[in-house]
């Protein structure tokens, strides 16, 4: 592949790199060769060199790591001017002064408020809203089906739900949802110019700091307004560090939902024997979402941390200044956590909630337990209407969108029965 988004040609890939497809068009198969590469994987993003580490045991300690830093400046790449903003991919790793971005006792002060909001006791209290838009949706779904009896389960149903909860949380008006899912979807898609997806980031921007200087006049019972009154150490975050907190929040916080309650209604739909057993109450639908996570990841590759000094793992060194991606599809799949069957799909198997799909120590996902309350809420709901649900076509045929970090469908067309 040709390396137009460089300003130089970074590195030869070498003997062994695995080439990340932007097209994600058999990612079974990229999964495999990255596992096959060892613990350590050389990979290539888009003409970038970086590592992936593809084990559950190294990839939990190196997230522990404080040698591992996300500040881009680490980077030696971005340091030489080897890669610019003409990268692709750059947006996920230069997005602004955010907890995402930041380590230590930054990250900490810049998390406090967000953990905070997102305690068991609110989300018990935002249960009811999720049922209701639950039901709204389900109702719709019924609605939508064509004269063949086929409705796409992403684009009433998966997709709508996390950006209502989400927009719920934040403060963000639902007459806003449509516009912010299409600046997500195009931001992540690899058939997005790069020009383009600049111009929708700094369009972005302009949302988020309109919204926050909104909600700082007018301050209301959401998660922004609580970000901008944050006062932890006496000292409130600003308006970037709001904003930062905000553009990321709201991307990782709807996007990894959908990830998660399509891939659980494919794998169930693929697996009848499992299905059954959840149905019949042999298993609870905590352990298909946990299973879910860890067989078939939301987040495909988390982009990317950088080493302050060498770091040998294995028979591998990390040089100071290279880049590591986290890659949770592969590790999810790790046979020496889960056996020698973690290929296979099982909602009983013992080490199901022994994954890291929401990462692990100081950046673990804020919006974890979110994301599960709503994928326990909306699978058995979608079940219960729609007994029947079956797939309208053959598994094979569902594609991949073209997003080299998120594990998302381009539609999911169904048959509700």
């Amino acid at each position: 592949m040709n390396c137009p988004h460089t300003a130089a040609a970074p590195a030869d890939r070498g003997a062994g790199t695995v080439v990340i497809d932007p097209m994600v068009q058999d990612l079974d198969g990229e999964t495999a060769r990255l596992r096959d590469a060892g613990v350590l994987a050389r990979i290539d993003l888009l003409g970038v060199p970086a590592w992936t580490v593809t084990r559950h045991a190294e990839a939990r300690q190196l997230l522990l790591d404080p040698r591992l830093v996300k500040d881009i400046e680490a980077w030696d790449l971005w340091r030489s001017g080897a890669v610019t903003h003409a990268w692709p991919l750059i947006g996920m790793i230069d997005a602004g002064r955010s907890m995402f971005t930041v380590d230590g006792a930054e990250h900490r002060r810049l998390r406090t408020k967000t953990s905070q909001a997102l305690t068991p006791r609110r989300l018990e209290a935002i249960r009811p809203e999720i049922e209701k838009f639950t039901q709204e949706l389900l109702d719709a779904l019924d609605a939508a089906q064509g004269d063949d009896g086929v409705v796409d389960l992403k684009a009433v149903f998966a997709q709508p739900l996390p950006m209502r909860v989400v927009g719920l949380l934040m403060g963000v008006d639902e007459s806003q949802h449509a516009m912010l899912t299409r600046q997500y979807k195009a931001f992540f898609s690899m058939l997005t110019p790069q020009d383009e997806r600049l111009a929708l980031l700094a369009e972005l921007d302009v949302f988020y700091t309109d919204l926050v200087r909104e909600k700082t006049a007018r301050p209301t019972d959401d998660l922004t307004s609580a970000l901008i009154l944050a006062e932890e150490g006496g000292e409130p975050l600003t308006e970037e560090e709001v904003v930062g907190n905000l553009k990321a929040m709201v991307a990782a916080g709807h996007e990894t939902t959908i990830g998660l309650v399509l891939n659980a209604v494919r794998a169930l739909l693929s697996h009848p024997d499992q299905l059954r057993k959840v149905l019949a109450g042999e298993a609870g639908w905590d352990a298909v979402i946990e299973e879910t996570l860890r067989w078939d990841t939301p987040t495909t590759h988390l982009l990317m941390r950088f080493a302050t000094e060498d770091i040998t793992v294995g028979d591998e060194v990390i040089r100071k200044g290279e880049g590591l991606v986290v890659s949770y599809r592969a590790i999810g799949r790790d046979i020496e956590q889960h056996g020698a069957d973690a290929d296979a799909f099982d909602i009983t198997r013992p080490t199901r909630n022994r994954h890291m799909t929401f990462g692990h120590g100081p950046h673990i996902c804020p919006g974890a337990a979110l994301s599960r309350v709503e994928a326990g809420i909306a699978l058995p709901a979608l079940f219960t209407r729609f007994p029947g649900l079956r797939l309208a076509v053959p598994d094979e045929e569902i594609t991949k969108l073209p997003v080299m970090t998120q594990n998302d469908m381009t539609a999911f067309p169904v048959l509700l029965g």
